[in-house]
């Protein structure tokens, strides 16, 4: 993909989302589905790995759902996007809720280019199927977490199941998201998202699927990643002095 069709493609998205700001933090709005799994991916993550104390990146914050959960879990957390309404609301919410959350609007490979400090903890959630590079987004993500460090992704997998389910249903039938939220052919399958993490030094420790009830609009983790999926990563430790 060329540059400037590559940048065109994310502005698209970022457009997208930008438009539905408003309504991120409402439990009924566009956004619904990820107040459910908002707790699920929280608890996922405090399982895996200490988060007290722990400066933690999420990526892709959109209005703040899953960073202020890390932050009342007493991280120290930072969080980006590239949609300018997304930061406002978040950074409203935020206030509104006295929580010290570090917002800024930028993007992940920006964020790196910066020469930040690594992280212990990055999220990255419902990001990585809209961006036109997902490998460039898992490289700076690479940068971006201190040896020994996690990271935890989020996605929808690609396959029949998940285009029937994830977009014929979700979009056009339920209308639990926005119709044209997700492109199948940009979808990850597990094995495609470890061989691009691999790639750029972060190995696979878990998979594990999530499942929705949208009529009781509820979630859980489930041992079936066809559809949704949670992927925990580290980064491999740098070896002890000779």
């Amino acid at each position: 993909m060329s540059t400037a069709a590559s940048g065109a493609l994310l502005s698209a998205e970022v457009r997208k989302f930008d438009t539905l700001a408003h309504e991120f933090w409402d439990p009924r709005g566009a956004f619904h589905p990820l107040h459910a799994l908002n707790p699920v991916r929280l608890e996922f993550i405090a399982r895996r790995t200490a988060l007290p104390g722990r400066r933690v990146l999420d990526v892709g914050c959109g209005g703040g759902l899953l960073a202020e959960g890390l932050a009342r879990a007493n991280a120290s957390v930072s969080a980006i996007d590239l949609a300018p309404s997304m930061i406002e609301v978040a950074q409203l919410h935020a206030h509104e809720s006295a929580l010290a959350i570090d917002y800024q609007i930028c993007s992940a490979e920006q964020y790196a280019a910066r020469g930040a400090e690594p992280f212990d903890v990055l999220t990255c959630m419902e990001l990585i199927e809209h961006v036109p590079e997902p490998a460039a987004l898992l490289a700076a993500l690479g940068k971006l977490l201190r040896p020994g460090g996690d990271l935890f992704v989020s996605t929808i997998n690609r396959n029949l199941r998940s285009f029937l389910l994830a977009i014929v249903g979700a979009e056009y039938l339920m209308r639990l998201v926005p119709r044209g939220t997700h492109e199948y052919e940009r979808l990850l399958r597990p094995s495609e998202l470890a061989r691009l993490a691999r790639a750029s030094g972060l190995e696979l420790r878990e998979i594990a699927g999530i499942a929705y009830d949208p009529f009781a609009r509820t979630a859980r983790l489930s041992a079936d990643p066809r559809v949704n999926y949670l992927a925990h990563f580290r980064r491999a430790a740098l070896p002890a002095p000779a």
